[in-house]
């Protein structure tokens, strides 16, 4: 069995029917994992418990169920559950009173909101089949590949689940244009005897499904803890004084990578004492135009328009007053450029009895 088939679901081992779930279960070392922050926070004995659990399936594909009162769950237990049609099998990832808080988050209505069903445990048959299932995807993904390109749709089929009863698969696509894949369903349900379900998928979803490795040598969010996309624009770079570089900015789904939205607030809010850019400093030396800015050291660099090779780095406080003094047709001498600190290696010390590599080396005399 492929690794990724049960890791995909948060498991860490095959899952085995008459195993303790938990000890197959990953908790903070698989794809899209949910912490339980309240786990050593006892609640009120006034508190309501309410009977909502979070059940996760493949990848991102995660829902809230409503479990019966006499069924008591812990996180990573192996439960069945209402699909359409048949039953499927998943994890359980959350429970208590992080459930109800993501429920606000959502706007969902408790009461009016009609949630699907636990029906029970997974038992040792519900288990072997939900394996069966997992061993099928990949081999049914490569030949609906293949079906895919015989009948010449211009479609990439990128990840396939399979419902734990076995009775249907979803299978995720991507595609520049509206594809009719009628014709591949008749074909799919023929040869596996299956329900048949197509469902179209962005390329950053689409990344996020199959994982890898980022430029910063870290598996990339999206496939890690990401559950949400926001729009990424090229501002973000902007404000960031990062180079507009396409190699460099664009992710594995060849978008802006989402995490340059992680420190914009920080520089939105700290740039903006910064003062206008576009106005050249005037000086009895010549006018200076701006050249970079480092905004956490709040050092803003300008170059004399005679020798635009020579940056002088100045604080926010003169160039403000420059240009104060610019305004009333005042003009300083020349720019004050403050003193950069220079970076030096990490001082190391002999702390562990370690000396230079010569000292065995005797001198020879001279005679």
């Amino acid at each position: 069995m492929n690794v990724e088939d049960y890791y995909s679901r948060g498991c860490n081992q095959v899952p085995k029917p008459n195993n303790k779930t938990n000890t197959a279960f990953c908790k903070g070392c698989c794809k899209l994992d949910e912490t339980n922050w309240l786990d050593k926070i006892q609640m009120p004995e006034s508190n309501k418990q309410e009977d909502f659990v979070k059940i996760r399936f493949k990848n991102s594909h995660k829902d809230i169920f409503k479990k019966p009162i006499d069924l008591p769950l812990e996180i990573g237990d192996i439960v069945a559950v209402e699909a359409n049609p048949g039953h499927d099998i998943g994890i359980v990832t959350m429970i208590g009173e992080l459930v109800l808080l993501e429920l606000n988050a959502l706007n969902i209505n408790r009461k009016t909101t009609e949630f699907k069903k636990v029906y029970r445990r997974a038992k040792s048959t519900d288990v072997e089949k939900w394996i069966s299932a997992m061993e099928s995807e990949t081999p049914i993904m490569h030949k609906t590949r293949k079906i895919a390109a015989d009948l010449g749709l211009q479609m990439k089929v990128s990840d396939v689940e399979y419902q734990g009863d076995k009775t249907k698969a979803i299978f995720y696509y991507s595609a520049d244009e509206r594809v009719d894949f009628r014709e591949m369903i008749k074909l799919l349900a023929e040869q596996f005897s299956i329900r048949i379900e197509m469902k179209q998928i962005g390329v950053r979803q689409e990344a996020s499904r199959l994982g890898g490795i980022g430029s910063c040598g870290r598996e990339i969010c999206c496939s890690s803890w990401m559950t949400d996309f926001k729009s990424v624009s090229t501002n973000s770079a902007r404000t960031q004084q990062l180079p507009l570089s396409p190699q460099k900015l664009a992710g594995q789904c060849s978008k802006l990578k989402c995490c340059l939205n992680f420190e914009y607030d920080s520089y939105h809010d700290a740039i903006k004492e910064f003062p206008n850019t576009d106005l050249k400093l005037k000086t009895k030396k010549g006018e200076a135009f701006f050249q970079k800015l480092d905004v956490y050291k709040r050092i803003l660099w300008y170059s004399y328009t005679s020798s635009p090779h020579e940056f002088i780095p100045m604080t926010i406080e003169s160039v403000k007053k420059v240009i104060e003094l610019n305004k009333k047709n005042n003009f300083p001498p020349e720019l004050v450029a403050i003193a950069e600190e220079k970076q030096t290696g990490p001082d190391f010390e002999n702390v562990v009895g370690q000396d230079s590599l010569t000292r065995f080396d005797k001198h020879r005399s001279k005679r």
